[in-house]
């Protein structure tokens, strides 16, 4: 395992913050849509909100030839067919084509062209301060950023029970805050695979990179819920941290993500 050096944090974007946020932006308010009709609580508390997104939705349907005038009957697809339908490719967990890696990512279906998000890195963040020794015990997730900022993007054992209980922390009535289903087999937000993607090695060059991303302000507070990190504390205000993979080439359907480091506790 490697780790990187990076003199600056603006020569280690592959991509800019813009595109980085337009294609959350895009994603998050695609699965939106698709679970329009379970939203309701959040929609009845922003009328203005819930007038987009219905222009949206009946725009959709126009789009599709549907024919039903009830925009909470809308036809609902898999998370992984919306990623598709938006972004042009899926990406799943998969046996590693490395011997002995374990789980890896793959592009299941579909193309990445160069310079893409293809998946997020999910899971706790903690800053310098704060206590993380139990959970990095034998913990391989743990992702370190430039700024010493860490992320626990293990899905089980302390770790997990942690995510969950800082997510459910933060519930603000019908708002989630952050997304949990990436610590289940059927994530929500599908691009949160990003802790099981495996370093490059001599025979397998690296094809993806992580990019710090920190989360402004105005994010649309409906589309929360499907960010998936959460702060362990909230000691200190600050933007919320999240690690994105960019592609560095173009990527076809059934190849395997490997990252161009991979920084350890």
């Amino acid at each position: 395992r490697t780790l990187r050096y990076v003199p600056e944090t603006s020569q280690d974007k592959i991509i800019s913050d813009e595109d980085v946020f337009g294609t959350l932006l895009k994603t998050f308010k695609a699965l939106f849509l698709n679970d329009f009709s379970r939203q309701a609580d959040i929609l009845a508390l922003l009328p203005e909100v819930k007038c987009q997104y219905l222009e949206l939705l009946t725009l959709e349907q126009k789009k599709s030839k549907v024919t039903s005038c009830n925009p909470w009957s809308q036809q609902v697809f898999s998370p992984e067919e919306v990623l598709f339908n938006t972004l042009g490719f899926t990406v799943s967990r998969d046996q590693s084509s490395l011997v002995s890696a374990g789980t890896g990512v793959f592009v299941t279906r579909g193309f990445v062209p160069k310079g893409t998000v293809v998946s997020m890195y999910p899971g706790t963040i903690y800053r310098k301060h704060e206590p993380i020794f139990f959970q990095s015990l034998g913990n391989p997730f743990i992702f370190r950023c430039i700024d010493g900022i860490l992320i626990d993007g293990n899905d089980k054992g302390i770790s997990r029970s942690v995510y969950r209980s800082c997510s459910r922390r933060d519930h603000l009535g019908p708002f989630q805050m952050s997304d949990e289903s990436w610590l289940t087999a059927s994530p929500q937000n599908p691009l949160a695979v990003g802790q099981y993607v495996n370093n490059c090695s001599h025979e397998k060059a690296a094809n993806v990179c992580y990019q710090e991303f920190d989360v402004p302000g105005h994010f649309p507070l409906e589309l929360k819920q499907y960010l998936p990190n959460i702060v362990y504390s909230h000691e200190i205000e600050s933007h919320l941290r999240c690690v994105v993979l960019v592609t560095l080439r173009d990527i076809k359907q059934g190849e395997e993500l490997f990252s161009n480091y991979y920084t350890i506790v």
